[in-house]
């Protein structure tokens, strides 16, 4: 008669189980390394670690990606850019307190995060008026149908 083989509940014997816990306990405590040209060497913290195999995946796909620091400081016009209006338009956010700035001489400096967080608000903003229009569309019976903007007001 032969011995049977205990196993684990994914079916798998109990040996190779132990086996692949203790592999994978040994690579979550296992320390990355960032290995030079010249061969030197420097070990990463584990977040660091993390952020780069993202960062790699992201690049992988084909994904852009842009870092910057936190504190990192735009010109009125650079801000501007990045949210995709003009100058003048984001001088009167910054006026109205939409956005927080800093006079830096008679020149007005804005945090990248507070232009990153500005845009995600309004981007979400964007999203829910949209998505609020498409239901009362679908509602009315109307979402699916096409406009005829050559006949328009007739």
């Amino acid at each position: 008669m032969a011995k049977s083989k205990e196993t684990t509940p994914l079916g798998l014997p109990v040996r190779e189980q132990e086996e692949i816990q203790a592999i994978y306990l040994k690579l979550r405590e296992a320390e990355a390394k960032l290995v030079g040209p010249d061969g030197k060497t420097e070990i990463l913290p584990n977040n660091l670690y993390s952020f780069l195999l993202r960062l790699l995946a992201d690049l992988k796909s084909g994904h852009s990606v842009t870092i910057l620091q936190n504190m990192h400081q735009l010109t009125t016009m650079e801000a501007a850019r990045v949210l995709g209006v003009s100058r003048q338009y984001l001088v009167e956010l910054l006026e109205k307190g939409k956005i927080p700035f800093q006079k830096v001489g008679t020149h007005r400096r804005v945090f990248v995060r507070d232009v990153l967080a500005y845009k995600a608000g309004r981007d979400t903003m964007r999203r829910a008026t949209l998505n609020e229009l498409a239901r009362h569309e679908f509602a009315k019976g109307d979402y699916d149908k096409v406009p005829d903007d050559f006949h328009a007001g007739r």
